[in-house]
Formats: C-alpha cells, structure tokens, sequence
C-alpha cells in the first residue's frame, strides 16, 4: 500500500520514510513516529491502517542517522540494539527528523503525530518543540514521567498500559495526575501491557488496543481533520 520516499532534516541530514496515502483527499497528515525496532512490518501496518483512515501517513525512519535501514523484531538481541541505537541519538537529532516528516506532511493539510513507545515519549516532546502541530498521540511513552515540564503547543493525547512492566503504573498516573487538570486525556488501560497496540505479537490486547485506536481517531478528526 505505502511507498519509500527520502526526506532532508534542516541540518541536512537524508534518510528514509515510509508513506501510506489515502484514496481520495486526504483528512490531514499524520506523522507516525517508530518504537525501537525501526519502520518494521508492525509500523507499516500503523501507517498503513490511518491511510485507510483518510489520512496521509508518514513513518519517518528515526534510526537512518546512526545505521540505515533498520528493520527488526521483538527477540531480547534486537532491544538492545534499538536501545543502543537511541541513546546514539540526541532528542534534539530525532526532533529534527521529525519536522522533516511533519513537512513532508503538510501537503495533506493539518499535521498531526501518532508516535509508540520511544515514538510516544518523542511525541510528548514534539508537541512542545515543533511549532505548528494539530495534535499528537503518545502510546506507552516511557521518558513522558520525566518530561512533565515540557509545555505542549498543541492537544495531545496518551495512553499507557496498567500492567506495563517497563513503566510503573505509578509513572503513568504521576502523568494523569499532572496533565489531566491542564485538559490533557491520559488513559490508563486496566489490562494492557507495554506495547498493547503491537498487532500479531504477543504484546496486543485487542480489547485495549481497539478502545485506543477509537479515542485516537476520534481525537484526530477533531483537531486535524
């Protein structure tokens, strides 16, 4: 369904993307930023199901900046790589892959960010420093708790998983607690996990994942399109 394109960070930085275009005129854009494993099958099939959704979908390839083309699965070897391959980049290298994708974008109309896991958290922190945006999603962002500080310029969303043994659920309700009184949905699903939304893995919990994915669109018909 989707295509392979290139995309130029202002610092002059090339690297890929994946793109999923709607039929007919797109709703928006919609940035869909990767968890660690790279834009791997699981991130195609997000980009791929929000195209089907309306919206121009853009999966900008985070990891180009220290090894092109990384495109793993879920066994114990490829987390640490993908946790060696971000902490090889600063927040403020990925936020400058992001504008790029939020650019490449804006074709479609409105811009908004679905990111998952580092994504979520990478969402967190582009709605407070990439200008412009119509509203971002965070899924079970870990770094979110730490970054409470941050002043998003736009609606955000985040969901988080009660049973989520790589964020403590105390994490995630310090996050509802503080954002909730500024206007900020946080939702904290009673049975998820870490990465609830990861369809075909054993991570997925479809009950969950399906009542996310609904807020979510609503969430993003009423502010990008």
């Amino acid at each position: 369904m989707g295509k392979l394109i290139a995309l130029t960070a202002k610092d002059g930085h090339s690297f890929g993307a994946y793109v999923a275009e709607p039929t007919g005129k797109p709703r928006g854009g919609l940035v869909v930023i990767q968890e660690i494993f790279g834009v791997n099958e699981h991130i195609r099939w997000v980009a791929d199901g929000y195209a089907a959704d309306g919206y121009y979908a853009v999966a900008p390839a985070m990891f180009d900046r220290s090894e092109r083309g990384v495109e793993m699965g879920y066994e114990p070897a490829d987390r640490d790589k993908g946790l060696a391959l971000r902490k090889s980049l600063s927040d403020d290298e990925v936020l400058l892959d992001i504008g790029a994708a939020v650019d490449a974008a804006k074709s479609a109309g409105k811009v908004g960010i679905v990111g998952y896991c580092f994504g979520g958290s990478m969402a967190w922190l582009s709605a407070a420093r990439i200008a412009g945006l119509a509203a971002t999603v965070g899924y079970y962002g870990g770094q979110i708790a730490s970054l409470l500080d941050e002043k998003p310029q736009c609606p955000v969303m985040l969901h988080f998983g009660k049973t989520d043994p790589t964020i403590p659920v105390a994490d995630a309700e310090k996050v509802k607690a503080t954002l909730e009184p500024a206007g900020i949905s946080v939702f904290i699903y009673p049975a998820a996990g870490h990465a609830f939304n990861r369809y075909g893995n054993q991570a997925w919990h479809e009950e969950s994942a399906k009542l996310a994915r609904e807020r979510t669109l609503k969430f993003l018909q009423d502010n990008v399109g």
